[in-house]
């Protein structure tokens, strides 16, 4: 009998090869994917998985995620780069590159506001069809630039346009505009965003894929380390009070054994899982989330794979029957 999953994939430029290399061992197992939150690269491999799945299944999943992590590589700029340089050149260059970009306005770089991606998404995902499937529950995190709130993207209502508000690095592109209102990325607000898969969801068990571990590196002592950490927490802190928050309700409900009412009986049955990239991506440079080679993105899908290996022999046994991740000792 498959089981069942809830996803939540985080984002992280092109550490969510990591993830996609996480989805394709996972995709080799006798599971159904019923609903997946996603942020950013989270989201542009929800979209994906989701897409192929309507297509033919698990194997038509993987065969979408390969397509699209080789037609990022083969368009990618540092991938002629890499063809001549070695790899810790072609990071310090990426890494300068980014920096000069703080301080020039996409606006003024890049008026036309070309974007590789939008041609990508378009030509690799029928955003119709799977406006129309109700197969797989869609919830794509994007950030309101004015209130600064999540904005949660469903499958019905999906287009390029919201895949690229939750992927819109504002020192890259500009805002992403739907109905009137503008968005960057969703990593500033939810990044991945769990609540709708509690709140809007009926399975019990969620697995969350990190690209960035839930425990924090040595202290960071030179400019250019502490401004490296600075960025992390800005698109992890979010992640973490949410599942503070979580985690403190889930422990309020266990201790609750008579009149629960009905969320607290849902927080009783939750599930949670994960997967996390550990030491390997953390000690990456920041600049290596814009690295799009084909080798580095390949290298990241087999370490993904590497680690979804481990968890699933680990703990697949364990999926519907009870939880193979503390929360507890995790976020309280």
């Amino acid at each position: 009998m498959a089981k069942s999953l809830n996803l939540a994939l985080q984002g992280g430029g092109a550490h969510g090869a990591f993830a996609w290399g996480v989805l394709d061992r996972l995709l080799e197992e006798d599971f159904k994917p019923k609903a997946i939150s996603g942020t950013s690269a989270g989201a542009m491999n929800a979209i994906l998985l989701a897409q192929g799945w309507q297509n033919g299944g698990a194997l038509g999943a993987k065969a979408l995620l390969d397509k699209f992590w080789l037609e990022v590589s083969l368009n990618s700029p540092s991938e002629l780069l890499g063809s001549q340089l070695p790899d810790a050149q072609v990071t310090s260059m990426t890494g300068w590159v980014m920096d000069v970009l703080r301080y020039i306005s996409p606006y003024d770089l890049n008026p036309l506001d070309i974007n590789p991606l939008r041609y990508l998404l378009d030509e690799i995902v029928d955003f119709e069809a799977l406006r129309e499937s109700n197969a797989i529950k869609l919830f794509i995190a994007a950030t309101d630039v004015a209130s600064g709130k999540i904005r949660l993207f469903r499958e019905h209502e999906l287009t390029v346009e919201h895949a690229l508000a939750s992927a819109c690095l504002p020192t890259l592109h500009q805002a992403i505009e739907i109905d009137g209102k503008h968005y960057w990325d969703g990593g500033f607000s939810g990044n991945p965003a769990v609540y709708p898969l509690i709140y809007d969801c009926h399975e019990d068990d969620i697995l969350m894929v990190l690209l960035q571990p839930i425990q924090g590196r040595e202290l960071p002592t030179s400019s250019h380390a502490i401004n490296q950490r600075i960025t992390e927490l800005g698109f992890h802190s979010t992640f973490l009070r949410e599942m503070r928050a979580i985690s403190y309700t889930v422990e309020q409900a266990k201790e609750q054994y008579f009149a629960l009412s009905g969320i607290e009986r849902r927080f009783r049955r939750l599930r949670f899982h994960l997967i996390e990239s550990d030491e390997v991506l953390s000690s990456l440079e920041q600049s290596s989330k814009y690295d799009t080679r084909q080798a580095f993105l390949q290298e990241l899908k087999a370490f993904g794979r590497l680690k979804a290996e481990h968890w699933i022999d680990s703990n697949w046994r364990d999926i519907g029957q009870r939880s193979t991740c503390d929360l507890k000792s995790l976020f309280l």
